[in-house]
């Protein structure tokens, strides 16, 4: 089984991916980095170039390729579980956790990120606090449907988020 880190730009997904699979000493994918390897180009370029449904499509080709791993983590772009056919391909073989925070911790989050704009481009032409509590109350209840485990990661270490997952999957597998 593949544990499924799912949830908003800047819930931690990336950071505790990494630090949960080298806890369990598995191997992380995160599909935004992979579809960079893939194309060549930031995830900006890709959507200046084609928009957002060029995007959405080098994703989904990514979560296609995904479907054969066994027995890792993987971190989802935000917008990745509202694809249904993405999502059902995962879920198949996925223990889905969803990475939460509210959206001022977010857009704090956003405005003081390291990515910068080349890794997380707008997704629409609104002002960050807007946007993110738009697209927050778009995707919260996919997010809600898909989670086997919700996770909150406000004023918490990537540590001890990826130590909650641990202890988590360690009593429910037994």
């Amino acid at each position: 089984m593949n544990i499924i880190l799912m949830g908003y730009r800047c819930t931690g997904k990336s950071s505790v991916g990494m630090m949960l699979a080298d806890m369990l000493r598995v191997p992380f994918y995160d599909t935004d980095e992979m579809i960079q390897q893939h194309t060549g180009r930031t995830v900006v370029e890709i959507v200046r170039a084609g928009g957002w449904p060029a995007f959405r499509a080098a994703e989904k080709e990514i979560v296609r390729g995904l479907s054969g791993v066994n027995g890792s983590v993987i971190a989802l772009g935000g917008g990745t579980p509202l694809d249904r056919e993405s999502t059902g391909i995962l879920k198949k073989n996925g223990f889905f956790i969803w990475l939460s925070a509210d959206p001022e911790t977010i857009v704090r989050r956003i405005e003081g990120g390291r990515d910068g704009d080349d890794q997380r481009p707008p997704l629409s032409n609104g002002e960050a606090g807007e946007e993110t509590g738009r697209m927050l109350r778009e995707r919260m209840p996919v997010y809600r449907s898909l989670a086997d485990l919700t996770i909150e990661t406000e004023e918490r270490t990537v540590d001890q988020i990826a130590e909650q997952i641990r202890a988590h999957l360690k009593n429910d597998m037994r």
